[in-house]
């Protein structure tokens, strides 16, 4: 690709786009929490060529924790986003292909529904791994969902905002779209509990169950022990989950972010921001140059908008402590 010259507009329109984004990323994540053990946060990424491979990988690892939040905040340039794009980019693809990833339509079942809330539980003919898992809503327990889906009930609309693949622990949320978008789309995947590698990162589940009324998964561990992960908001801007472990999680990571970068006009996720222990600033770099810190805080986003996923979120985990919060 050539250079812009000097002269050009957007010579001058990008400092001052990337500029807004800073202050995008600062009001949008708020604060740093001032609080919380500091984990330790490392990057195995590797770089592709097709924008169609997860091949960003962030991992969250302390003996300790047994709670934390992981939050989904819409881009900071959401705000004058006229145009999503969501379409698959097969560019470069080598080894897969629209055709090779193509499967049957799933089954689909309304597993829960009120005023409120639709739950949704999708069968694929296949699944790229075996599973057993039971997924159990309510007292009504359903097994071989490989895709459980949750809608949230707005005005004459169900607007899908979270997921969960059971037979890998892999997970995928988004706040409501803002009012000038009827759809946004989904970006980054993020996994809970111990963190093992079959083919790539996995979480293995045994049962997934969701509470309707206090908006509350419980998901019984393969290793053993349970992780709750509690709704604690939803709304146009934000969703943040809480999360909390009966036991902690030693010798593996607790959780990790899994995501896609090819360039940064070509990604789901772009930057990282760390607030390490103790330091008086964030510490920001492009993603596939971050290596690891022990952080407090840690936010995976973009600032530019990209021409994949356009309008996913950005990604914040932190409040990382040995005990429940208060």
């Amino acid at each position: 690709m050539s250079s812009l010259p000097m002269s050009s507009p957007m010579s001058s329109f990008l400092p001052r786009l990337v500029a807004l984004s800073l202050i995008g990323f600062a009001s949008a994540t708020g604060a740093a929490t001032l609080d919380g053990l500091a984990v330790t946060v490392t990057n195995t990424s590797e770089p592709v060529l097709c924008a169609e491979k997860d091949n960003v990988a962030i991992n969250f690892a302390a003996p300790e924790v047994k709670h934390f939040q992981i939050e989904a905040v819409h881009p900071a340039y959401m705000g004058s986003l006229r145009q999503d794009r969501w379409e698959p980019d097969w560019t470069a693809c080598e080894d897969i292909s629209e055709q090779t990833s193509a499967k049957p339509h799933p089954t689909m079942a309304t597993l829960y529904e009120d005023a409120d809330l639709r739950i949704m539980g999708l069968s694929f003919t296949e699944f790229w791994r075996p599973s057993d898992v039971t997924v159990t809503i309510g007292d009504k327990v359903t097994p071989k969902i490989h895709l459980l889906q949750l809608l949230k009930k707005r005005g004459n609309k169900a607007v899908e905002v979270l997921v969960i693949y059971p037979g890998d622990g892999y997970w995928r949320i988004k706040p409501l779209p803002p009012e000038h978008l009827d759809w946004t789309s989904y970006g980054s995947s993020f996994l809970v509990g111990p963190v093992e590698f079959d083919q790539r990162p996995v979480v293995n589940l045994k049962d997934v169950a969701f509470d309707p009324k206090t908006m509350t998964f419980t998901l019984t561990l393969a290793k053993g022990g349970k992780a709750i992960v509690a709704v604690k908001a939803l709304n146009e801007e934000r969703m943040t989950l809480d999360v909390s472990f009966d036991q902690a999680i030693a010798g593996l990571p607790f959780a990790g972010l899994r995501s896609m970068y090819v360039t940064e006009f070509n990604a789901d996720v772009a930057r990282i921001a760390v607030r390490e222990a103790g330091a008086r600033s964030w510490r920001e770099e492009p993603i596939m140059n971050f290596r690891d810190a022990k952080a407090t805080d840690a936010w995976m986003g973009r600032l530019v908008p990209s021409r994949h996923n356009t309008s996913a979120p950005d990604m914040m985990f932190n409040r990382f402590r040995a005990t429940p919060a208060p």
